[in-house]
């Protein structure tokens, strides 16, 4: 590591004076690019905060201003109607000569001043046009006149350069409903997971899971796959620290709330006694590593700059061939972090006392890395079993290889198959999908790997060896760690994961009929779920309020009547394929007034959940707040939204985009269902139940969601089921295509437990 590195050139030396520290020049050299590369990166953050504060307006705008207004001074006009001359009169008399200097300051003050009331109001006037959320309830492809004039109004006030924090000063922030509103929207409630003050474990409580592309993997080399995948991040954080990462923009012209963007690197989540806090750091020069039980701080800079992708490889490549064991339960310190909050949070404190400088190690990091020693992915022996194992491995892993309370970790398998492990706190879905995206497209299209499965490049000798970690543990701690460990593994075993790839049809389908994706999706969801348990259930779906400054989610409660009377149609043998479609539609036009209403800020739930806990902190009792908050999720469904489909080529190279990820079921009793449109004609599906339920089987839901979603289809195709399109299976240690994969291959549990009614 560069640190390691500086240290070795001091070299003490005894005088008649005391101790001096001699300073070779290499040291000195490093120092001074050190501080010059902080300077600059004060500078940038500087000049991109000073951008982000004039927007919409430029720092060229300022210089025009001036100009115009000296050249309507030359000319003996005075557009400031005598401002200026009281300005100048303000100024110090500095004599004679310097008459004309007086004028020009006065006029650059009166430009600034001018200039800042433009700016002022040009943020107050996108303030109010991005308060508007017609455009939301309009019809499914329909766009009125008014809203044609607010996306023109929108783009006159945008201005022309933007950045990630562009429209930050200028999002509205978000209303909050009268309560009589709220009252009359809603049947049963249940609050969302509150993520800081909650005490349960984060492995398949709280954190989710994102995976690789499902059908190729570009390298089999383990180390390499890591090379790539840790530069393509740290390049996304080089472009997230200076901005140039484009804001989300809805219709190509609203923008979301990009607050969330900021934690996403060298952060923390730091367990406590009642309620955790979040640790966020400026910069973090290294990343913590996990292998075969050992923790490394591999550095990923060098004094000329972020590090190369083959030479990260070298330096994992080094980790997993260094044959050295782990120390005694060293190898399980990170099941700690999957242990209940109150319970980490006491051992945190002495394990900070004991190893501070290797738990400053991993909470410092960028991120953290695990090197898993077995293979995942889709396999051409059990694509079924497989695809489940790979969610599984994510979502839980081992229980002990994961650092759960790190913002993501990056996991890298044998075989060189990616995944990530998210902490929820910190941001929503979408954001890490985004760097996600990002991630995927550059490591596998931009950098990309040699013949022989590297990185490209040349290794670098010279870089020293990635650090182990050493942690002092005594027998308190790890008694501790015995007890996380047993627990870790009993909830990674009870959880059951089923990951399938739906390729009968996909969103171009669903867009013939001219119908929402998502709400299409949702109401299948609804007739699946009731053929798996034959009753209705609280539905919760999240959708984002990032329309309002630092807006995160609403729940849109997709088990609506239009829905329950569309289901019961479909299970009534007398009711005719127009009467279903009629109700089908009707299910469908009410999920998108749910959803639109969520966004636009008019949900339920979030302004429900605020008044519980006002009732609870002045203890005030009120029943009804008591009964909806005791209701539980028995489905909890999320879109993973796909949002930089020009980093992939979907129709020439179909099988490079992600398959999306998953989370765990928010009641013991329940499903989680997340799914994500791949391309234009597959829908991969991620659901997950606990074993110990005797009335969940994820498989048996799979089956049901897919026959959900044919029959539906058939309404729009005269009777007439899709044919499912043929999707290719890895072949033997390499990213190609080979033979076709069954759409949908079921697992032994789903024909031996029967439905239950």
């Amino acid at each position: 590591m560069a640190e390691a590195h500086q240290a070795v050139g001091f070299r003490p030396s005894m005088t008649s004076d005391g101790a001096e520290v001699e300073l070779s020049a290499p040291v000195l050299q490093e120092i001074y690019l050190s501080g010059l590369r902080s300077w600059k990166r004060h500078l940038a953050r500087f000049w991109n905060d000073f951008l982000t504060g004039v927007f919409p307006a430029s720092p060229l705008s300022w210089l025009f201003l001036f100009s115009a207004i000296q050249l309507a001074w030359f000319l003996q006009l005075d557009p400031s109607l005598g401002l200026m001359e009281k300005i100048k009169e303000l100024l110090p008399d500095w004599g004679g000569q310097h008459h004309r200097l007086r004028g020009v300051l006065a006029a650059a003050l009166f430009a600034s001043c001018l200039w800042g009331a433009l700016i002022f109001t040009l943020h107050v006037a996108l303030r109010l046009l991005l308060s508007y959320h017609g455009w939301l309830l309009e019809p499914h492809g329909a766009m009125s006149s008014p809203t044609k004039t607010w996306l023109a109004l929108v783009r006159i006030f945008s201005g022309r350069k933007t950045m990630l924090f562009s429209y930050q000063r200028s999002l509205p922030r978000q209303p909050v409903p009268s309560v009589q509103d709220t009252v009359r929207k809603v049947s049963d409630w249940w609050e969302e997971f509150v993520y800081l003050r909650s005490r349960h474990s984060l492995m398949v409580n709280s954190n989710y899971y994102m995976m690789d592309f499902l059908y190729v993997t570009p390298t089999p080399v383990q180390a390499a796959r890591a090379g790539n995948a840790v530069h393509a991040l740290l390049l996304y954080r080089h472009r997230l620290n200076r901005q140039e990462i484009l804001p989300t923009l809805l219709m190509g012209m609203r923008p979301l709330c990009s607050a969330q963007y900021e934690k996403i690197f060298n952060t923390t989540r730091i367990p406590g006694l009642q309620k955790d806090h979040i640790r966020h750091l400026r910069d973090s020069r290294h990343v913590a590593v996990f292998h075969r039980g050992r923790f490394f701080r591999v550095g990923t800079h060098s004094p000329s700059g972020l590090l190369s992708p083959r030479a990260l490889e070298q330096q994992f490549q080094r980790i997993l061939d260094d044959p050295s064991p782990a120390c005694p339960q060293e190898e399980h310190l990170a099941a700690l972090t999957a242990a209940p909050r109150d319970m980490w949070a006491q051992v945190r404190s002495s394990l900070k006392i004991q190893a501070e400088d290797a738990l400053e190690a991993v909470e410092g990091a960028a991120f953290f890395v695990s090197l898993d020693s077995e293979p995942a992915g889709l396999t051409r022996e059990d694509p079924a079993a497989s695809l489940d194992a790979y969610a599984r491995a994510l979502l839980a892993g081992r229980g002990h290889d994961r650092w759960f309370d790190k913002s993501f970790t990056l996991i890298v398998f044998s075989n060189g198959k990616l995944g990530l492990s998210v902490e929820h706190s910190w941001a929503d879905c979408p954001i890490s999908g985004h760097m996600w995206e990002f991630t995927l497209a550059t490591e596998c299209f931009q950098l990309g790997y040699s013949a022989d499965g590297h990185c490209k490049g040349h290794p670098e000798p010279s870089l020293p060896q990635p650090q182990r970690l050493h942690w002092d543990l005594p027998e308190k701690i790890r008694l501790s760690i015995s007890l996380a460990l047993r627990g870790a593994k009993t909830l990674s075993g009870n959880i059951d994961c089923h990951v399938f790839p739906f390729s009968h049809f996909g969103k171009s389908f669903i867009k013939r009929c001219h119908l929402s994706s998502d709400s299409f999706t949702q109401v299948a969801l609804q007739l699946a779920h009731f053929r798996d348990r034959g009753e209705f259930c609280l539905t919760y779906e999240s959708t984002m309020t990032r329309l309002f400054l630092e807006g995160r989610t609403e729940t849109v409660r997709s088990c609506t009547r239009e829905a329950c009377n569309f289901v019961r149609a479909m299970e009534d043998k007398e009711k005719t394929e127009p009467q279903r479609r009629a109700l089908f539609r009707l299910a469908v036009e009410k999920h998108q007034a749910l959803l639109k209403a969520a966004m636009s800020g008019q949900g339920v739930d979030r302004h429900l959940f605020a008044l519980y806990i006002v009732s609870q902190f002045l203890h005030l009792r009120s029943p009804f707040l008591d009964q909806v908050h005791s209701e539980q999720w028995q489905l909890a469904t999320s879109q993973i939204p796909v949002q930089q489909i020009h980093l992939f080529d979907v129709h020439n190279y179909p099988d490079y985009v992600s398959s999306g990820g998953g989370f765990g079921p928010a009641d013991d009793h329940g499903y989680g269902v997340s799914y994500i449109f791949m391309g234009d004609d597959t829908i991969t599906f991620h659901i997950s139940s606990k074993k110990s339920s005797t009335k969940t089987d994820s498989h048996r839901l799979g089956q049901h969601i897919e026959d959900a979603l044919l029959d539906v289809a058939s309404l729009f195709q005269e009777g007439q089921r899709p044919k499912p399109r043929c999707r290719g299976l890895p072949e033997e240690d390499s990213g190609h295509r080979g033979s076709c994969l069954p759409c949908h291959k079921r697992g032994s549990k789903a024909t031996t437990k029967s439905t239950n009614f």
